[in-house]
Parts: C-alpha cells; sequence; structure tokens
C-alpha cells in the first residue's frame, strides 16, 4: 500500500497547491488507478482513451496504475484516509463508489453532454449526484450450455419458465451428463450476490422489486426469506458444482461451465465472466441466455443490470476539470466501441451496434429496456460482506436461514 501511493506521489510532484486554472494548465501527469487497464482484453481501450484525451491535452501525461482486484479497495481506502492518490479511480456501481462519495467530485457539470448517450447513471448517483460516468453495463444473466441441453433431450430453444421445471430439468442434465445444475463459485462470498440478483426477479413481486431498489427493504418477507431458502436448498440438494465455498469465483468457477461440468452460470454480461468468455470453449449458437424461472406466483422475471464499471475523480485532485475531461475520454464512443469489440463489454454508450455479436448478446440487449437494477447492487458494500460470510455458512450448515436474515437486516439497517 505504501508503494502504490508512492507511485500516486510521484504522479503528483509537478502540482500547484491551488485547484485555479493555472494550475490546470501546470498539470502535467494525472494519474489513473483502476484493475481494467492491466488486462489484455482491455488495452486497445485504454490506448484508444488515452489517444482521445492527448488530442486535447497534449502536454498532459496519462499513467494507469493497475492494481489487483482483490486488494483494490483496501488500496483505495488507504489513499482516501490520506487524501492522497491517484486523480481518477475506477469504481464498481453500487455500495462500492457510494459509500466513498465523500472523497469523490461530483461530475454532473462536466457529463452533461454525455447523460443522453450513456446509460447506468444511477449505478453511480447517490443523493442526486452523479460520481462517476459509466462505462459499461453490468447485469447477471443466467446462461446455459445448448448442448447438454440437446444430450438430455430437452428442448434448448424453450428453457424452463419455472422453478419446478427448472430443477426438473437439471435432474435430467444429471442423468444424461453427469453434469451439475448450478456453476457456483462462492469462497469470496460473491457468488450469492450472482444468486440473490441472477434469480430474485423470479421470486419478488414487481412492487417488492422496486421496494429493495429503493431502500424499502423487508427482510422478514417471506418471498425474501424464499430466496435464502434456495440458495441452502440448491446446495442441500446437490444442484451446485462439487466445492462452492472452496472454488473461486473469478475465474476458476466460468471454466466449470465452459467444459460441461455444469448446464447453467449465473455469469455477467460485459466484459468478464460473459458471453464472449464462453465462446473459447462453446460455440456461440451453443450458449442460451434464460430469464429466471418463476419460483412464486406474480413475479415478473427481469434482466438484472446496472451500471457496471465507472470512472470517478477524486475530490483531492489539482486538476478537476483535466481528470473530469480524461473520464469524458475514458466513455467516448470511440473507446467504449473498441471495448466491446476486442473484449466483448457491453458498453454504456447506447448508440453503439452489437448487432452482430451473436444470439446470447441479441438476447441479453433485447432484455435491457425492461431491465431492473440488480438486487444486491442497492446493498451497502458492508451488508455485501456480511452477506458474503453469512452465505458460506448457509452451504455449510452451520448457520440457519433465520438467523442469516436477522444479522443481514441488522447490517442493512446501520449501512
Amino acid at each position: 500500500m505504501v508503494a502504490a501511493l508512492a507511485v500516486t506521489g510521484c504522479g503528483s510532484a509537478s502540482r500547484t497547491d491551488s485547484p485555479s486554472g493555472d494550475a490546470q494548465q501546470n498539470q502535467r501527469k494525472l494519474v489513473v488507478w483502476d484493475w481494467k487497464s492491466g488486462e489484455p482484453a482491455a488495452a486497445d481501450y485504454i490506448d484508444k482513451a488515452k489517444a482521445d484525451f492527448a488530442e486535447r491535452h497534449p502536454d498532459v501525461a496519462v499513467e494507469f496504475v493497475a492494481q489487483p482486484f482483490d486488494q483494490y479497495y483496501t488500496l483505495l481506502g488507504t489513499a482516501i484516509q490520506a487524501s492522497k492518490g491517484p486523480d481518477v479511480m475506477l469504481f464498481n456501481g453500487g455500495g462500492q463508489i457510494r459509500d466513498r462519495v465523500d472523497a469523490l467530485l461530483p461530475l454532473d457539470p462536466y457529463v452533461a453532454e454525455d447523460r443522453s448517450r450513456l446509460a447506468g447513471w444511477e449505478a453511480f448517483t447517490k443523493d442526486g449526484k452523479v460520481y462517476a460516468a459509466p462505462v459499461t453495463l453490468q447485469g447477471h444473466p443466467i446462461y446455459y450450455n445448448k448442448t447438454l441441453y440437446e444430450k438430455a433431450g430437452l428442448d434448448p430453444a424453450d428453457p424452463p419458465r419455472t422453478w419446478n421445471e427448472f430443477v426438473s430439468g437439471c435432474a435430467a442434465i444429471k442423468k444424461a451428463t453427469g453434469a451439475a445444475c448450478f456453476a457456483l463459485g462462492n469462497k469470496e462470498g460473491i457468488g450469492i450476490q450472482f444468486f440473490l440478483s441472477g434469480l430474485g426477479s423470479g421470486v419478488l413481486t414487481p412492487q417488492e422489486y422496486d421496494d429493495w431498489i429503493a431502500g424499502k427493504r423487508d427482510w422478514t418477507s417471506p418471498r425474501v426469506r424464499r430466496i435464502f431458502e434456495l440458495w441452502k436448498e440448491a446446495g442441500d440438494k446437490g444442484l451446485n458444482s462439487k466445492g462452492a465455498n472452496s472454488t473461486a469465483m473469478f475465474n476458476d468457477i466460468f471454466r466449470v461451465f465452459e467444459t460441461g461440468e455444469a448446464a447453467h452460470i449465473i455469469g455477467l454480461m460485459s466484459d468478464i465472466a460473459h458471453w464472449r468468455d464462453f465462446e473459447e470453449f462453446l460455440p456461440p449458437d451453443k450458449i442460451g441466455v434464460m430469464q429466471a424461472p418463476v419460483v412464486t406466483d406474480g413475479a415478473t422475471p427481469s434482466l438484472p443490470y446496472d451500471g457496471g464499471i465507472g470512472y470517478a475523480v477524486a475530490k483531492w485532485t489539482k486538476a478537476p476539470e483535466l481528470a473530469a475531461d480524461l473520464v469524458r475520454s475514458l466513455t467516448s464512443t470511440d473507446a467504449l466501441t473498441t471495448f466491446y469489440v476486442k473484449a466483448g463489454a457491453i458498453a454504456s454508450d447506447t448508440t453503439i451496434d452489437v448487432g452482430q455479436a451473436g444470439p446470447a448478446v441479441a438476447t441479453i440487449t433485447s432484455e435491457i429496456k425492461a431491465g431492473k437494477p440488480a438486487l444486491h447492487v442497492a446493498l451497502s458494500s458492508k451488508t455485501l460482506d456480511v452477506m458474503g460470510r453469512l452465505s458460506q455458512q448457509l452451504l455449510s450448515g452451520s448457520t440457519t436461514v433465520d438467523e442469516a436474515l436477522e444479522q443481514l437486516a441488522a447490517s442493512d439497517r446501520t449501512g
């Protein structure tokens, strides 16, 4: 952490003490922290964004510092406590950024022209102010392996619509192929987030769903309880792949799905753990996307999605206008088109044509208009941590659903 801060200290060496126009002209370097710029699939996107920024600011260098994702928010927390670090930083939408807005610069004056072009702003908004510009749309579709469906005598063009049909189909697949129903990795406690958001719209009524997103969460609701009962039942009844609590979500569990060891996975729709990654092993026409099976009467399945990742500006930057302009370059149409083409990202830019991407993307994008925010994104990062720990205990049998819901309700009230 000290080393990481030292890097950003070097990046800030030429700044003056005043955030005036003169100070911004004297700024010769902007430092960006993220976990994407070090990934090969994102390299062309970063290069395109840097080139766009350089056209307007040829005398300003931009340094990207790629941090390991599993340490990212810890490192960022240290920088925030010191009020010293990168000028621009990447965030997941939802609780991770909302819990840290005191350290961020509201971007509303800088991104007004981008509001109609980009989607996903809500995930980076708190109290009516925008704190990051969305790069991707991120959701949690349920992918399924059409080849396994065919081997089990199921119609891959007509995936199950109810939970009972789903479980019955999984039994047929298990008997015919030996494949598990769900590929599940919960070593980090992240699997429960995907499960909650991926299946929740098939359990809650539309009103309960909207109330949850709005912060009016009733943890004593029978339907909320049913989601966590399903989580435990899936483990108890052997629907999950083996060793869920000892298998990492990123990226071990996705190989289980890709290699045909499980018929379904609640994955992502953008730039990792998604349709493009699966094409390494599965032909595009064998990757299906289905809606959440209906578990309770009155539920209306929908695609759970939000703004996925977005770049924000640190409040301590000495060059807010330059930093905000770099964020605009990182969300420019050319840069985001490159991210879509090279990495398969479902970009936030609604003007990008994805018509040639294949059947899985066609299904996902067709459901975006009627989609709703993901359930887990509405929770604070503290409550997500509590839920991750409890999800592991539910799978191991060391706690009960009622005990877990009581702790989650308490955490949510304070969060």
